[in-house]
C-alpha cells in the first residue's frame, strides 16, 4: 500500500505523515509540500514559536528514519508535477491536507483572494483529474476541507448532508454551503468538484470537515520533530493566539462579544482520525465533522484562563475587541459528528491539549514577547 500526504510540512500534515510511518511501518509514505506555509507566515512578519527544522533536515530524518518515507518538494498548482507524481508513486490512498488554510490572509486583498482560491481548487483539480485521467480511481481520497464550509445556520447541523422536502417533493441533498471568507468559500469549490469527481467517476471520497485543530504536540511530532505552531492574527487559530496571550500576561482578545459558538478537535484527534481513514479505507462519498463539539469563544478565553493559573500561576484579563470578521456574535452550534466519532472513540479532552500548549510553549516567552505585535493587525488596534 502507497500511501500520499500531501501539505506535509505543515502543521497537520507533519503530524500526520509520522503517525502513518509509525503505525504503518510496511508500507510506502509518501509526504508531498512546496514549503509555501513557511513564506506566507514571514510574509505577515510572524514564525513558528516552536522552532522546526529546515526542510532539508525534516526530509534526511524521515528518510532515515523510516526506511519507506520519502519527502519530497512539488506544486499542486503544475499539472505536470502531480501527473508525473501520481505516475511514479501510484498511491492506493491520498491524504490532500495541502491548502492555504487562513480565513484572514485570503480576506486581505484582491490578489490574497484569488490566489488562495488558485491555490486551493487548482490543486485539488490538478489530483482529482490526475487520478482519473491515469486509471487510479480506486483510489482513496481523503480530503481536508472545514466546518467552516457550513456558516452559521440556526439548526443541528448534519455531516454533510440532509433530507429536503419541499412542495411534496422529498430527497437527500448536500448541506448548502455558506462560507463566511474566501478561503472557506475555497474549500466549498473543494467539495464540488469531489461530489461531481465521485458522482461522474465513482472516486471513492472521505470529505473530513475539519474543525479548529487545537494542540502542540503528538506522540511522534516533538522534541527535534516538532510541528509549527503559530500565533498570529493571521496564521493563529483562536486557542493558540489566547494561550501565547495568556504565556506573557497579554489580555486575550475576544472579537466582539465573543458568544459565537465553534467547532473545536484537538490536533491528537485530528491525526488520529486521517490515519483511521488511511487504514479503514473507503466507499462512495462520505462526510466526517471532524469536532467534538462546539465552544463558545468567551468560554474558550475562560478554560485558557483557568488553565493558565493552574500551569503557570498567572492571572490573566480577558478584554473583548472590535471583532474583523463579519459573523454571528451570538450563535448556537448545533454539529452532527457521528462518523467522526466513529473514528476517533473516546475524543481527547481539549482542556489537557491547551495545558499542553503551556508546557510546549512556556520556554518561549521571549519569542511571544518579541512578537507580540502580531497578535492583532494595527488597523483593528487603532480602533479599540
Amino acid at each position: 500500500m502507497t500511501v500520499l500526504v500531501t501539505g506535509a510540512d505543515g502543521y497537520v500534515g507533519w503530524c500526520v505523515l509520522l503517525r502513518l510511518a509509525e503505525t504503518m511501518p510496511d508500507e510506502r509514505i509518501i509526504g508531498v509540500d512546496n514549503f509555501a506555509r513557511r513564506r506566507w507566515v514571514e510574509e505577515v512578519g510572524s514564525r513558528s514559536l516552536i522552532p522546526i527544522l529546515s526542510p532539508e533536515k525534516r526530509k534526511e530524518i524521515v528518510e532515515e528514519e523510516y526506511g519507506k518515507v520519502s519527502f519530497i518538494n512539488g506544486d499542486l498548482t503544475s499539472q505536470e508535477f502531480v501527473n508525473t507524481m501520481l505516475r511514479v508513486y501510484q498511491p492506493d490512498t491520498i491524504i490532500h491536507l495541502a491548502a492555504q488554510p487562513s480565513a484572514p490572509y485570503s480576506q486581505i486583498s484582491w490578489e490574497k483572494a484569488v490566489y488562495t482560491m488558485y491555490n486551493n481548487n487548482v490543486s485539488t483539480l490538478n489530483l482529482l483529474w490526475g487520478l482519473k485521467e491515469n486509471g487510479m480511481l480506486n483510489t482513496h481520497f481523503i480530503s481536508a476541507t472545514t466546518t467552516g464550509v457550513y456558516g452559521s445556520p440556526e439548526y443541528p447541523i448534519p455531516e454533510g448532508f440532509y433530507e429536503v422536502e419541499y412542495k411534496g417533493g422529498r430527497d437527500v441533498v448536500p448541506h448548502p454551503h455558506m462560507a463566511g471568507s474566501f478561503y472557506h468559500m475555497s474549500k466549498c469549490n473543494d467539495i464540488n468538484h469531489m461530489w461531481l469527481a465521485n458522482k461522474q467517476w465513482g472516486l471513492n471520497i472521505s470529505d473530513v470537515r475539519v474543525g479548529i485543530v487545537t494542540g502542540a504536540t503528538t506522540e511522534e511530532a516533538k522534541g527535534e520533530l516538532s510541528t509549527r505552531f503559530d500565533f498570529d492574527f493571521y496564521f493563529g487559530v483562536v486557542t493558540h493566539r489566547f494561550c501565547a496571550q495568556a504565556m506573557i500576561g497579554y489580555p486575550i482578545t475576544v472579537y466582539g462579544k465573543g458568544l459565537q459558538g465553534k467547532p473545536f478537535v484537538t490536533l491528537e484527534d485530528c491525526v488520529k482520525s486521517f490515519v483511521e481513514l488511511a487504514i479503514k479505507g473507503g466507499e462512495g462519498y462520505k462526510v466526517y465533522n471532524q469536532t467534538v463539539g462546539a465552544v463558545k469563544i468567551v468560554e474558550l478565553a475562560e478554560i485558557i484562563r483557568e488553565a493558565a493559573m493552574e500551569e503557570i500561576g498567572l492571572e490573566v484579563e480577558i478584554k473583548h475587541v472590535p471583532n474583523p470578521r463579519v459573523e454571528k456574535e451570538d450563535h448556537e452550534m448545533i454539529m452532527e459528528n457521528d462518523n467522526f466519532r466513529k473514528l476517533v472513540g473516546k475524543p481527547q479532552d481539549l482542556k489537557d491539549a491547551i495545558k499542553d500548549i503551556f508546557t510546549a510553549i512556556e520556554p518561549r516567552k521571549k519569542i511571544i514577547e518579541a512578537y507580540k505585535d502580531r497578535f492583532l493587525p494595527k488597523a483593528l488596534l487603532d480602533r479599540k
